[in-house]
């Protein structure tokens, strides 16, 4: 019988997609629903687990814990990147690490709610409409807007698409622009100073490395327009937190639409909740029926093929 901890199962949704009793003679499945308070209190409860289900950057799998988890084996984790697992010592420990397949599509779905939740003032109307008012703000118009995106991989790339069907003017930047295929989208590259300057949205879509931590930070606010919306689906560590909320307060850019933070779950008492000028989502970009169902299935085959020495989506 193999131990397996399901971790961060923040919606107790693993029980709906796997059937458990179909693997009641192989696994015993112990749920997590809420986060751990602290590396201490994850030691304790994952001490006499071998496997390890997890939603990226949620629980960090980092060196002492691996050090202080001595029977675990594997660790199966949503997509096929996590930066919150130490992959170095889990491989000196001879720990299986696989990931899984996710879309990509509820990622740009999601950017585009903010954008439009933004622009059209949803959050307030849909809150006056519930007090009892009527049409109490006027909203913005995407056509002709300059839409700055910041990453024109796979999410980049349908966001810049929608942008152009909804008649916006699209450029973009990254360290490493691919500019053909920029210019086969009809986006436009540019310079990371002159996308800021010149974009009414800016929308970040990098994959999270230490090039790209705070690449938005006081400086890269300032060079932007006080009429222009910032939008975050990507990682939190990309926008200097601190100096995102102080914009805000001081009204420097015209509001922030974000689904992911430095720290997650969100503090109840977090500065950025009480800003009437950002749109807060709680990080669920990926957080859809047809990802689930994927990384937890694909977690258990995943599984099935380790123990049968043959392990598949291997990370290391």
């Amino acid at each position: 019988m193999i131990n397996v901890a399901v971790l961060d199962d923040y919606q107790n949704i693993f029980k709906q997609i796997i059937d458990v009793e179909k693997y009641v003679s192989k696994y015993n499945f112990k749920i997590f629903n809420e986060p751990f308070i602290d590396e201490n209190e994850t030691i304790v409860a994952l001490e006499e687990f071998e496997a390890l289900f997890i939603m990226r950057e949620r629980t960090p799998i980092k060196k002492n814990l691996l050090e202080n988890l001595p029977k675990l084996k594997y660790i199966m984790t949503s997509g096929m990147r996590n930066n919150s697992i130490n992959l170095e010592v889990a491989k000196k420990k001879g720990i299986i690490v696989c990931g899984t397949e996710i879309n990509s599509n509820p990622a740009a779905e999601i950017t585009w709610t903010l954008i439009l939740g933004l622009l059209r003032n949803v959050k307030q109307e849909i809150d006056n409409m519930f007090q009892g008012y009527w049409q109490t703000t006027i909203g913005s118009e995407l056509k002709g807007k300059m839409l700055g995106v910041i990453g024109l991989g796979k999410i980049g790339t349908q966001v810049a698409k929608i942008g152009k069907a909804f008649g916006m003017e699209v450029c973009a930047w990254s360290e490493n622009l691919n500019l053909s295929h920029a210019n086969e989208l009809g986006v436009l590259p540019m310079s990371k100073e002159d996308l800021l300057k010149n974009s009414d949205i800016i929308s970040i879509h990098l994959v999270l490395g230490e090039r790209y931590k705070n690449l938005i930070t006081k400086k890269e606010i300032e060079m932007m327009k006080k009429t222009s919306f910032l939008i975050n689906t990507s990682r939190g560590l990309i926008i200097n937190e601190k100096d995102l909320v102080e914009a805000l307060k001081e009204e420097k850019i015209a509001g922030a639409g974000l689904d992911v933070y430095d720290k997650e779950p969100l503090s109840q008492d977090h500065k950025l909740r009480f800003l009437p000028n950002a749109l807060l989502l709680p990080h669920i970009g990926y957080v859809t029926a047809e990802n689930y169902s994927k990384f937890y299935s694909q977690m258990i085959e995943n599984l099935e093929s380790c123990l049968k020495n043959k392990p598949l989506r291997q990370i290391s």
